[in-house]
């Protein structure tokens, strides 16, 4: 009886044969794919998020036959297939898991975590690369930001604590005010200021033990059920949002978050 990964790499292998397969495969590449790649991870976290477990094995499936499109493309190259891929994530997971795998002992997830970059770090001095090698370009700018600070940070290029990184966002802010108020509109530094600020913010969420992508997500998502309730308040009085003013907005905003905190879908006491 034929596998479902096996009837999987056969389903892809047919859609890329050229006489016989889906035009629309057969054109793809890894650099037109690569988007799809992306998109489907986060329909992935966008199904845990909903905690859709049906959807969430959906998405599973199209993001494997991501893995799937690509290992067919580098196999027809004579580059590898989809049992090199398997057997290399194999053999990581086995080298970079030696407490379960050989003899070491670690007891903690914690632990694991500092094991686990320690490996990776002797991977790249073994080939001589940067410390900050192997963070890929392609992931989102907030959570490469995170990763390229904690890279760092592991050869002590850090603050001595989250005072320093609050500081340093100060510091950036000034900077970035100061370019606005020059009045020149150079938009070209007012981005490289901006990006400083981010990106401090970032270190502030690292220190903080806070993942940037999933603090703004929420906020992202706290700010649609808001702006959705200032549109359904007005709808109720025969308005549109750019029939009202701004300070009728802010005051609906700020009825919602009232709303909000009293049934304790708001930690915060203040701010937006």
């Amino acid at each position: 009886m034929t596998s479902p990964i096996d009837r999987l790499l056969s389903i892809m292998s047919r859609l890329r044969d050229p006489q016989r397969g889906c035009p629309w495969d057969v054109q793809q590449s890894f650099e037109t794919i690569a988007p799809y790649t992306i998109e489907e991870s986060y329909e992935v976290a966008d199904a845990i998020e909903r905690k859709d477990m049906g959807a969430l094995r959906d998405e599973l499936g199209d993001l494997l036959f991501q893995v799937v499109f690509h290992a067919q493309m580098a196999k027809e190259q004579g580059a590898f297939d989809f049992d090199a891929v398997a057997t290399a994530i194999c053999d990581k997971m086995e080298r970079r898991h030696p407490h379960v795998f050989g003899d070491a002992t670690i007891e903690t997830a914690e632990a694991q975590t500092i094991a686990w970059e320690e490996q990776k770090r002797r991977e790249r001095a073994a080939k001589h690369a940067s410390i900050l090698a192997d963070v890929p370009v392609g992931l989102p700018a907030l959570t490469r930001a995170n990763k390229l600070g904690k890279r760092a940070a592991q050869v002590g290029f850090e603050w001595p604590d989250v005072t320093g990184a609050l500081d340093k966002v100060g510091e950036e802010l000034r900077e970035l005010r100061h370019e606005i108020a020059a009045g020149q509109h150079d938009r070209a530094a007012i981005a490289d200021e901006l990006g400083d600020v981010l990106f401090c913010v970032v270190n502030v969420c690292r220190y903080l033990k806070v993942d940037p992508e999933e603090a703004l997500r929420a906020t992202n998502g706290k700010f649609e059920r808001r702006f959705g309730y200032v549109e359904k308040r007005l709808k109720e009085q025969g308005r549109s949002p750019d029939q009202a003013t701004l300070e009728e907005m802010d005051r609906l905003w700020d009825e919602v978050k009232a709303q909000e905190r009293r049934r304790g879908l708001d930690p915060g006491k203040s701010g937006s």
